[in-house]
């Protein structure tokens, strides 16, 4: 591994004195368009570059008179412990203790912003390479300033826990930056190698852990202004339903309303409490305008293969013959789904003397700031976005554009407003995980292998007319890049291939969902190969594994293939009324395979055993990963069996948790076991890739348990269906 790669002094700037002692700011050194480096096959085998504003010096790192170092984060925590990662990061690059290091994300007036998002699970991928660089700068410049000042020569100098010492003479990093005006920067710095990591690879327990086991304010739920108002906003129940008229005259009379405004197509309550603000509201009687009442069934209509602009995202070998016998062919689905996360979204603003400071829990800060500044004709510099940590995030968060109607609402009053949406509210206006439809084709050879393969799929937009992508990119690229994600044909020594997308406009929105299309197209994509290693009398793994080469991807497939099946003890058999269910994706480079166990008691699913086994790349923290691992998993199942939005005249329901089925405790499996692989030398992403596999492997064990192929997520409904009557344990 090029460990001793030199960094060129060139790509850092360096500003001093930004307050306080010792105060570094390095600018990023990386300004590069994101957008024109082939990124629809980034999207299924590469990582993204990070995309920091690359253009400004500003604040990433501070050091503090107690010896410690703050890092100004790009990115923020969504709970996936990347606060963690990069604490592991730097103490290593920095030979500091990871107790000396605390992790803030960056607002935009105080350090580098991620000019994109949080999202995608690249967050530790994005920023490995560039945090390690400007840890170890910092260090040998810190190690610079000690010998002027210890009047030695620098190769006499070592660097351990915040120390710099030659033996005789030591300094903190602290004592060293004290009164530093300029910095001078190495010509070229030698990050270390990695068989030397000390805290890289290692298990370390969340640096946020206290916070969260004690209840420290640290979500945009918490936040808090002093003389706070507090504020509601009205919103239709119906999908599509406009603005026309609103009565207000109860609620100016109701107890503790301090304004009821009315702004464009939209209303308000503000009030000194929310409790006040959601009694007013209520008595306000709002007139909508819509055209009709959508049902499930029209919106199945309009949302299918075959609707709409269609585009070729894969094309190898010859296409599927439409009056060939031996075709078989089989449909599936999935359903509209909600983030459902914990902390509903929100946000505390505070617009005073043509200044905003908003609050709230984001994983778009850029775009958030920009959105403010348009609708209220502002300069982006007076208006300072502060991130929280994310009561989830699952991608809900890439849309935070009613900070716009916080600060509106706090201009009218002139205080600090806080605008939280109920649990009814959220539902509703949820930019919910797109439905699908998929047509799956195939063929099998005279050898009786896959020799041909065609997926094609119908989504809800995932990334077109999200706050993160602009409508140029479908222009460019021709596809959802957020809908394809697992769409394509994996399986490299299939002859023939074709994944072909078709987009339609739903009367709701869509958007970013955690793997995005990944857990839709890895089920419908895995269960039919599944169905297809039956037809042809083979073993689901060997009859996968004869489709892959010894070369790249490929070969790492096939690694991770065959340790699933070998420690998930994998057979294609019922015992003891179980079955066991196989199914693998690739995802930006990360590959996971499982293993699932399962039986069907009282007519009800029940998953035993989880064994994944996962190729990431290089492992920061192994229990963090496998934490990860863990919590794709249950969300994954969470989706596949149980979740399910319902729009029926006109309505998205249900609308509170309960009636929302997920997976509760009763319904996790006693045990998932992790087994990571590192494939490649980098960290490769992680809270996303495990999801994509868990649908398709519940369904297949399902297929051999019963018999039966259940073609429509959730697969718990879609069971019930079959076995509505006499249900009785199965096996």
């Amino acid at each position: 591994m090029a460990e001793q790669k030199k960094i060129s002094r060139r790509k850092f700037l360096i500003r001093s004195g930004l307050g306080g002692i010792g105060v570094l700011a390095l600018g990023t050194y990386i300004a590069r368009n994101p957008l024109r480096r082939g990124i629809l096959n980034a999207v299924e085998k590469g990582i993204l570059p990070y995309s920091g504003k690359g253009t400004e010096a500003a604040l990433w790192f501070e050091l503090t008179y107690e010896n410690k170092l703050i890092f100004h984060s790009p990115k923020v925590e969504m709970g996936q412990g990347i606060f963690t990662a990069f604490t592991q990061i730097i103490a290593e690059e920095m030979d500091l203790l990871p107790s000396q290091i605390e992790v803030k994300a960056a607002a935009t007036d105080t350090g580098i912003i991620d000019a994109m998002s949080t999202g995608g699970s690249l967050s530790v991928a994005q920023l490995w390479g560039p945090l390690r660089e400007l840890s170890s700068t910092m260090r040998e410049m810190i190690k610079n300033e000690a010998a002027a000042k210890m009047g030695v020569d620098i190769s006499a100098l070592k660097t351990l826990e915040g120390i710099v010492s030659n033996g005789s003479q030591s300094r903190t990093y602290a004592e060293v930056a004290a009164g530093v005006k300029e910095w001078k920067i190495p010509d070229d710095v030698p990050v270390p190698k990695t068989k030397d990591f000390k805290y890289i690879g290692r298990p370390m327990p969340r640096v946020d852990l206290k916070e969260k086991v004690f209840g420290s304010p640290i979500y945009g739920l918490d936040a808090q202004m002093p003389d706070m108002l507090y504020a509601s906003v009205i919103r239709p129940g119906i999908v599509g339903a406009k603005f026309k008229s609103a009565d207000t005259k109860i609620a100016l009379d109701m107890p503790g309303v301090v304004k009821v405004v009315q702004i464009d197509n939209w209303v308000g309550v503000i009030a000194k409490s929310f409790a006040e603000a959601l009694a007013a509201k209520d008595t306000i009687k709002v007139e909508w305008l819509y055209d009709k009442l959508w049902t499930e069934e029209e919106m199945r209509k309009t949302l299918s293969v075959g609707m709409g602009d269609s585009f070729m995202a894969q094309k190898e070998g010859k296409k599927l013959a439409d009056d060939d016998d031996e075709v078989q062919t089989m449909e599936f689905t999935s359903p509209i789904g909600a983030h459902a996360q914990i902390e509903p979204n929100g946000a505390l603003a505070y617009y005073n003397e043509g200044k905003v400071t908003v609050i709230l829990s984001t994983q778009v800060i850029g775009v958030t700031q920009k959105q403010i500044a348009k609708a209220l004709d502002m300069e982006l510099e007076d208006i300072n976005v502060i991130p929280t940590h994310l009561g989830g995030g699952f991608g809900r968060r890439l849309d935070t554009n009613h900070a716009i109607q916080a600060v509106q609402l706090s201009r009218e009053v002139g205080k600090p407003v806080k605008y939280v949406f109920t649990r009814k509210e959220e539902f509703q206006n949820d930019q919910f995980r797109p439905p699908t439809h998929h047509i799956v084709k195939g063929k099998l050879g005279s050898d009786l292998y896959l020799e041909s393969l065609e997926h094609h799929y119908a989504s809800g937009d995932v990334s077109i007319n999200s706050a993160i992508q602009p409508p140029i990119v479908k222009t460019v690229f021709g596809t959802d890049l957020g809908a394809g994600r697992g769409a394509k044909i994996m399986y490299d020594g299939i002859e023939n291939c074709r994944s072909v997308q078709w987009h339609t406009t739903l009367p709701f929105a869509t958007s970013w969902w955690r793997a995005l299309g990944l857990l839709a197209n890895t089920f419908a994509i895995e269960s039919f190969i599944d169905e297809m290693a039956l037809e042809a009398s083979k073993n689901p793994i060997e009859f996968r594994l004869n489709k892959l080469s010894d070369e790249g991807n490929s070969l790492r497939l096939k690694k991770v293939i065959q340790m699933a099946a070998d420690k998930g003890n994998y057979e294609d058999v019922v015992k003891n009324g179980r079955a066991k269910g196989f199914a693998a994706s690739m995802d930006n480079n990360s590959i996971a395979a499982h293993v699932v166990e399962l039986s069907i008691e009282k007519g009800q699913i029940k998953v035993h055993k989880v064994f994944c086994v996962f190729d990431c790349g290089k492992v920061i923290n192994p229990d963090q990963v496998r934490a990860q691992c863990e919590g794709a998993i249950i969300m994954g199942m969470s989706a596949a069996v149980y979740e399910k939005m319902t729009l029926e005249k006109g309505e998205l329901t249900p609308t509170i948790y309960g009636p929302y089925e997920m997976v509760r405790m009763k319904h996790a499996p006693k045990e998932i076991e992790v087994h990571l692989i590192e494939g490649r030398d980098i960290p490769l992403p992680v809270g996303e890739p495990p999801l994509g596999p868990i649908g398709a492997a519940i369904g297949n064990a399902i297929r051999r348990l019963t018999g039966i192929r259940l073609k429509d997520m959730p697969l718990q409904e879609a069971l019930d269906k079959v076995y509505s009557k006499n249900m009785t344990d199965i096996g």
